[in-house]
């Protein structure tokens, strides 16, 4: 077997989204009187010395590579991404796009195991409106395209709690053939992907579209993202999106969710919010953001972009909304935080991946047509749990996937 090049452990560890001291408490590299684990891990990277067998197969776990990854030449080339729509913060860091591009590794790698999957069994069947829209067309001609392929209706969208909300929107886009998954991390809060890093991905693969969507966002915000990947999907723009639109693709896809949600009309009486206070702004767009059931900082912008607000009061507003949610999300962690009786790890799962996978997985499975390691892999849990997690039979599985 050749030698392990110290390259390419630097590369594992990097894109498993750790850093040395993570990386050595995962591999068992514990301090010394003379050294520390992570200072004898990074000796190993830079060179000096050579993994033994039991520490690589440690770091294949950990790393989440095949073993044989740690005896390429050479790191591989990164991660194709499609096109990167986003504005990062002055202060991404290396481990930060690490993270992004092994959460785009996964997800390509699923994607690309569900349309394999899809072809074998001859239910390939190429969807229309992938990549069937022209973006010369406006944003409220794709806004109505989407409402009519969705079927989607407005006030039944808005009968429920935000949650219901989502459900609902979530549900039309996977009858119509798209993917919609929420992930925000690698498997552990540790690698938990700030929405200034993702907020969400688009795969406008003909087949088999898949829609990532950030959890760690505010989940009021999680339909109007939704939508704006699927508008990357009716254009045929696969990539990557941040939670700061600056781009004309990504102002583009902006305002057709916004259309979708905030119909072009209903801020008409909004122009008493015309030069005043942050404060009566604020409470405006949260009284419209609960009648809405979208986000705060999804009524901001429409309110910007319909010309209610200065580019200034949007950008002073999107400070303060950031805040209040940053607040709120750590109160909410605190309280959870002594919580023994969580949700059922499978209802929670299952929430993540979305029923069409899960129903795709758990179908296939039953018929043979998956084995479990596979299904394991698709789904992101171990093969143990896929019964469990899409109430396949296991009995019924015993056939061509045997």
């Amino acid at each position: 077997m050749p030698s392990v090049n110290p390259d390419v452990l630097k590369w594992a560890r990097e894109t498993a989204g750790l850093d040395l001291e993570g990386a050595a408490k995962r591999l068992g590299l514990k301090d010394t009187r003379s050294v520390a684990g992570a200072d004898r891990l990074a000796a190993l990277e830079n060179g000096d010395g050579e993994p033994s067998r039991p520490l690589l197969l440690k770091m294949a776990k950990n790393y989440r590579r095949p073993l044989l990854a740690f005896y390429l030449s050479a790191p591989p080339k990164r991660a194709e991404r499609g096109e990167d729509f986003r504005t990062l913060p002055a202060d991404y860091a290396r481990r930060d796009e690490a993270l992004v591009d092994a959460l785009l590794r996964e997800v390509r790698a699923r994607q690309e195991m569900v349309r394999s999957l899809l072809e074998v069994e001859d239910e390939a069947k190429k969807l229309p409106f992938v990549g069937g829209f022209d973006i010369n067309g406006g944003p409220k001609a794709l806004a109505k395209e989407i409402e009519g392929t969705l079927s989607f209706n407005l006030a039944q969208f808005r009968r429920g709690a935000r949650n219901d909300a989502f459900a609902y929107l979530r549900d039309l886009a996977e009858q119509v053939g798209v993917f919609v998954l929420l992930i925000g991390n690698l498997g552990s809060h540790h690698s938990t992907l700030d929405v200034e890093l993702f907020r969400g991905v688009a795969l406008a693969d003909p087949v088999a579209p898949f829609v990532v969507i950030n959890d760690q966002d505010s989940e009021a915000a999680w339909a109007f993202t939704l939508l704006h990947e699927l508008a990357h999907i009716w254009i045929g723009r696969t990539g990557i999106s941040g939670a700061n639109p600056s781009s004309a693709i990504e102002v583009f896809c902006n305002d057709v969710a916004g259309q979708i949600l905030m119909p072009e009309g209903e801020s008409a009486r909004e122009d008493a919010l015309r030069g005043a206070p942050t404060e009566q702004v604020v409470a405006r767009i949260r009284q419209l953001a609960d009648a809405w059931r979208v986000s705060h900082s999804a009524v901001n912008y429409k309110l910007f972009r319909e010309g209610y607000i200065s580019r200034e009061v949007w950008a002073e507003i999107s400070g303060i909304l950031r805040r209040f949610w940053l607040q709120s999300r750590a109160a909410t962690r605190e309280r959870n935080k002594d919580n023994e009786n969580g949700p059922d790890y499978y209802v929670v799962r299952r929430h993540r991946l979305g029923n069409r996978l899960v129903t795709l997985s758990g179908r296939m499975l039953a018929e043979g047509a998956l084995s479990p390691s596979m299904a394991g892999r698709i789904l992101g849990v171990k093969p143990t749990n896929v019964y469990a997690l899409t109430g396949a039979s296991a009995a019924g599985a015993s056939g061509r996937a045997a």
